[in-house]
């Protein structure tokens, strides 16, 4: 079976629109962390890890790394693995079960992180689509 024989342009902006939408979250995150470095490493701390002034500038020099496949379609299944990945790990890290007997919401915060994952996975198993990517990349489908 073959799909967008048809010339079906919505899947084709329903890629770019979920590509602009990843961007987008990574942008609002890196963001946040470089207007304020030090809560960000304040929440590394907190959370446990070491070293949390070096972990917050290597969170926000991968998330531009992030935005910057998702927008131009540059390895683009390899950033969304990685970015999975990342995703599940700041939801066990920062989300975790722990987290939840002081604060319910926590909870809440650790089944998005999920949600995310799944699109990032679906996104890496599907590619950038044909329109506006460079498509490079070491995985090949």
């Amino acid at each position: 079976m073959t799909t967008e024989t048809n010339g079906a342009g919505w899947t084709t902006a329903a890629v770019l629109v979920g590509r602009l939408i990843f961007a987008a979250l990574f942008i609002m995150a890196v963001s946040f962390k470089l207007m304020d470095i030090n809560a960000t490493a304040t929440a590394i701390a907190t959370a446990g890890f070491p070293a949390p002034h070096v972990l917050a500038w290597v969170a926000a020099v991968f998330e531009l790394a992030l935005i910057v496949c998702f927008l131009t379609g540059v390895y683009f299944s390899e950033a969304a693995l990685l970015a999975a990945a990342y995703v599940v790990f700041l939801a066990f890290g920062f989300h975790g079960p722990s987290h939840w007997a002081a604060n319910q919401a926590e909870f809440g915060s650790f089944i998005d992180h999920f949600t995310f994952a799944a699109g990032l996975l679906f996104a890496a198993a599907h590619g950038p689509g044909r329109v506006l990517a460079m498509k490079r990349g070491w995985l090949r489908r």
